[in-house]
């Protein structure tokens, strides 16, 4: 899987902390024991850990990438860390000891079988996953081309990311049912971004120039995704669905 810039994670930060359910947060954070470990994958540079705020946790942040892992340790003093490859090695690093594994922003990239493989190696552990991304993507106001882009960037959704073909929208229900099929009980709530453009300007311009490029190597006619993209510059708000799951073993 490839890695993301510590701008991009660093910019979509705020609307991921706006955008988590607090009544599953708050569910998961109630559930834990008072001095937690915690298994966070995909970690990038900490942000899920930072979010979270948990008093006297003991993370463990888990990423293939050195660099972001490095900026972890340098945001997050004394924090263990681990570099690995989630799609060779994940039931090793599922047998380290933790309360909990948390993730966020992860299962929409990864396989159905790779998420068939974390829910049995999850082994009764909670599971906190966030902001998997839906499929929803509403701009305002409305552009001719929005259908076509977002049919192509689904497609993009798709490919591989490093675990087989990407679960994409269907990321998060697939978890869902994996981990009933173990024995969790599941719940799922929505993490919608709500971005509007006197806030959140600088993310929208990045995330409309993400999407039509991905729309673009997805097939959409090249000039009709410029033409997309530069009308998103005037854009007004825009929302982007995700959805959040809390995974209670039995």
């Amino acid at each position: 899987m490839s890695g993301f810039s510590t701008d991009w994670l660093d910019l979509r930060a705020p609307a991921d902390e706006r955008g988590r359910h607090a009544g599953l947060r708050r569910a998961f954070l109630d559930a834990l024991p008072s001095t937690p470990r915690l298994l966070d994958l995909g970690s990038g540079t900490g942000a899920t850990a930072r979010a979270l705020e948990i008093q006297h946790a003991q993370w463990t942040l888990v990423d293939h990438d050195p660099a972001l892992l490095a900026e972890a340790r340098r945001r997050m003093p004394g924090v263990e860390t681990v570099q690995a490859d989630l799609a060779a090695d994940l039931e090793a690093v599922l047998t380290r000891r933790a309360d909990a594994i948390t993730a966020s922003a992860l299962f929409d990239l990864v396989s159905a079988d790779w998420i068939e493989r974390f829910a049995r190696a999850a082994s009764g552990r909670m599971v906190y996953a966030a902001l998997t991304y839906d499929g929803v993507e509403a701009w305002e106001p409305e552009h001719d081309c929005d259908l076509a882009i977002a049919r192509a960037f689904d497609a993009h959704q798709r490919r591989d990311k490093g675990f087989g073909p990407a679960a994409g929208p269907m990321g998060a229900a697939l978890l869902a049912r994996a981990l009933e099929t173990e024995g969790y009980t599941v719940s799922l709530a929505p993490s919608p971004w709500r971005l509007e453009r006197a806030r959140d300007g600088a993310l929208m311009d990045a995330l409309a120039q993400g999407v039509a490029g991905a729309a673009a190597e997805a097939g959409c006619d090249p000039a009709q995704a410029e033409a997309w993209r530069a009308a998103r510059r005037m854009a007004t708000r825009c929302t982007i669905g995700h959805l959040d799951l809390l995974a209670m073993p039995a």
